[in-house]
């Protein structure tokens, strides 16, 4: 898994590639906090358009990122997630917390 982001006017964009399974969701999760507290964005966007592969572990990150955005007072969505993450976020229900673009 690599992690590619990009701050402008305020947004926040990461860049998910690769595979995402329990190992990486554990770095993921860490990666992305320290990142959120780092520049307090306005907004957020997680972009699975890179993922090759997602198990439910990506779940995990959605929701810790989602939660961690919300205590910033940060507006968050996913965006660009492949087929099979999208079946992966829509098994568990995660449109209804947050915005999949």
């Amino acid at each position: 898994m690599q992690l590619q982001y990009e701050l402008r006017e305020g947004q926040l964009t990461a860049r998910v590639f690769g595979e995402l399974g329990h190992p990486e969701a554990i770095e993921l999760m860490a990666r992305l906090g320290r990142m959120i507290e780092d520049h307090l964005p306005a907004r957020m966007a997680l972009d699975f358009s890179g993922l090759e592969f997602m198990d439910s572990s990506g779940i995990a990150v959605v929701l810790q990122t989602a939660r961690k955005c919300a205590a910033c007072g940060c507006r968050f969505w996913v965006e660009g997630a492949p087929a099979q993450a999208k079946k992966v976020l829509a098994a568990a229900g995660i449109h209804r917390l947050t915005e999949i673009r």
